[in-house]
């Protein structure tokens, strides 16, 4: 009779804040002590958090002792710190060993880290969409990937074995997996999520621009408002990455955003009610379509 256990799998994060942490806690709450966790931070206090909040089950400040005989490991930093990590954990790699991302821009992240690989190193591209306007590892929640969209992309040379293990592992988070390319995810992220964040950062400033009637506005400031800005008190770092790492489709966006808005302009300046009103008819006829259709899929963010 063969006795021999089974050894844990060993998850590496590597960036354990309110995305790192959410994973480690969702896994660790389902495998228990069937996993393994390690995590990197940069701080000390933030490794005390993460373990005591179960999302690690041992943490360290340099991502190399972190990764050492990792199965997997979880990149999970802003987007522009992944590929320089990349590069200093990959000669500490053991044989075999899978890296997945969180980052939320794919083609700038995936065509450098697929140049750097070696034969027996693995590399499976991810984005799960989902987050708070709060960052850090006392934010996240085990429940955070509950029904959200969580992208994989399969065209970074893995094979479909190792591409298996990664979606059946991101499976137990309760998150929904859908598949794109590396194109396709950068444009549908721009248009989804990096242009309402930009969006709600300006509506912001735009108190600033003026500063005769700012207090007066923040009395009269409602649900509608807080609602519609709430993502802009998301971390700046990350949004200045993410805006650097796909510039391409941003900019083409936020310039059909400013077509759009200059129309509106138009439209008020010649008091065209027909057309105003067209262009709220159209948004709502949109978004509650959006809604309908994805009600059964998962919950929009």
């Amino acid at each position: 009779m063969n006795t021999e256990k089974t050894p844990k799998l060993h998850l590496a994060i590597l960036g354990v804040g309110l995305i790192g942490g959410a994973f480690g806690m969702a896994l660790k709450d389902k495998l228990q002590d069937d996993i393994f966790i390690t995590g990197n931070t940069r701080t000390e206090k933030s490794l005390h958090e993460a373990k005591a909040l179960k999302a690690i089950d041992e943490g360290f400040l340099d991502p190399i002792e972190c990764v050492q005989g990792a199965d997997i490991i979880y990149l999970s930093t802003p987007v522009l710190q992944i590929v320089p990590l990349v590069k200093k954990i990959l000669p500490h790699l053991k044989p075999g060993a899978i890296l997945t991302d969180a980052g939320s821009t794919k083609s700038f992240i995936a065509k450098q880290i697929m140049d750097l690989l070696p034969e027996n190193i693995y590399y499976v591209a991810g984005h799960p969409m989902t987050g708070r306007e709060k960052s850090g590892v006392t934010a996240a929640h085990k429940d955070l990937f509950n029904n959200k969209c969580y992208v994989i992309v399969k065209d970074t040379g893995a094979p479909a074995k190792v591409v298996e293990k990664i979606v059946n592992l991101i499976k137990l988070t309760n998150a929904n997996i859908t598949t794109l390319t590396l194109e396709e995810h950068d444009r549908c992220a721009s248009i989804i999520s990096h242009i309402p964040h930009i969006t709600a950062a300006a509506l912001v400033n735009l108190l600033d621009k003026n500063p005769n009637d700012l207090e007066s506005c923040i009395t009269l400031a409602g649900g509608g408002f807080k609602d519609t800005t709430r993502i802009a008190s998301s971390n700046a770092d990350m949004w200045a990455d993410i805006c650097i790492s796909n510039s391409e489709p941003i900019i083409e966006h936020l310039s059909q955003l400013q077509s759009l808005l200059s129309g509106v302009i138009t439209s008020i300046a010649k008091k065209d009610r027909q057309a105003i009103h067209d262009y709220f008819v159209e948004s709502k006829t949109r978004r509650d379509m959006i809604l309908e259709e994805t009600k059964d899929k998962y919950d929009l963010i």
